[in-house]
């Protein structure tokens, strides 16, 4: 059985659909504060209970200057964020930021035998998905894209980045806004808080209970114009001590001459995913790593991911897709069975 590493994020101080929404309980045994707003093109929320050490501290400003400073290193929209540079073949330092994701990257992309893949980014733009999109689009353009994508043409050597060449280009969405996440939370347990809620654009890790209670969130049905998070619930699972990403292809996405073109490319065909897979909801140690693994779940297809996931150790999934008449049908691995309320 595969394991994987209780990665460790870098403690000092998002991308993915907004498909879940937190429940938390009324008791108020404890003293909770509550804060969030709109950083890196979503929303965020932050719950924890107050301890002695964070006392006077301005816990939003604080978490916001970890969020921009993150964002400084992994933003493709941000022209002088360190990716940036990098996709410019322009001078830059890697930061802390950029050498931790771009190492648990590969460890994902070699756990995923290559579903999971940061060197998509020519292919995403190319669809439509990304910053830098094409006016046009065909099979020949696709083809030679796919030259350009494989997380092998790259590598850190003495502090930099080499590529094959020079055309390709990365892009962390997948998976930073999962890490963004462990970044508060690392940030929350350095201060010795032990139970909180981190939530970034649906990505959610939970640390300890509310009075005792588990985090409940919600995961939402995958149906295409479900757009309000926590308007359609598709189940309610109850969490603590872990992180949860959900990665679906029912609200980005676009039709074109009648053809459904979904966010989430496949790297080894250049096109994207088209499956029964509706939703991959993960449950890991990390979000960086449920991120990640989310994303690869839903290249892979239902029955590969459901094999992938039970060969796993410290990882759970819930997966919901459609059966040969349409109907939605879920899966869940064995270590979430009674975590997970359906009866709605």
């Amino acid at each position: 059985m595969k394991s994987i590493r209780n990665t460790q994020i870098i403690k000092s101080l998002p991308f993915v659909f907004l498909s879940l929404s937190a429940f938390v309980g009324c008791t108020t045994k404890s003293e909770f504060k509550t804060f969030g707003g709109f950083i890196q093109g979503t929303t965020y929320s932050v719950i924890y209970e107050e301890t002695e050490k964070v006392g006077s501290m301005p816990m939003r400003d604080t978490v916001e200057f970890l969020l921009h400073e993150f964002d400084m290193s992994m933003s493709i929209y941000e022209d002088s964020s360190v990716v940036s540079k990098v996709n410019k073949n322009l001078e830059a330092e890697l930061d802390k930021y950029f050498l931790d994701i771009f190492s648990v990257s590969k460890e994902m992309w070699e756990l995923t035998d290559g579903a999971f893949d940061i060197t998509v980014a020519p292919l995403v733009n190319a669809y439509g998905f990304g910053r830098d999109t094409l006016v046009t689009f065909s099979d020949g353009k696709r083809d030679s894209l796919m030259q350009l994508v494989g997380f092998q043409k790259v590598d850190i050597v003495g502090g930099k980045l080499v590529k094959d060449d020079p055309r390709i280009t990365l892009d962390f969405n997948a998976i930073a806004q999962g890490y963004s996440v462990d970044v508060v939370a690392d940030f929350l347990e350095s201060l010795g808080i032990k139970n909180y809620l981190v939530e970034i654009g649906g990505e959610i890790r939970a640390g300890g209970t509310k009075n005792g209670q588990l985090w409940r969130v919600g995961v939402d049905r995958p149906v295409d114009g479900n757009s309000v998070p926590g308007a359609d619930l598709q189940a309610i699972l109850s969490m603590k001590d872990i992180a949860l990403s959900t990665s679906g292809n029912y609200r980005k996405f676009y039709v074109e001459n009648g053809v459904k073109y979904s966010h989430t490319i496949d790297p080894k065909t250049g096109s994207p995913a088209r499956n029964t897979l509706l939703s991959a909801t993960i449950i890991a140690p990390k979000c960086a790593v449920s991120d990640a693994i989310a994303t690869g779940c839903m290249v892979m297809g239902k029955d590969k991911a459901i094999e992938f996931i039970e060969s796993l150790k410290g990882v759970e999934g819930y997966f919901i897709y459609s059966d040969e008449s349409g109907n939605f049908k879920t899966w869940m691995s064995k270590g979430l069975e009674g975590l997970i309320d359906e009866n709605l």
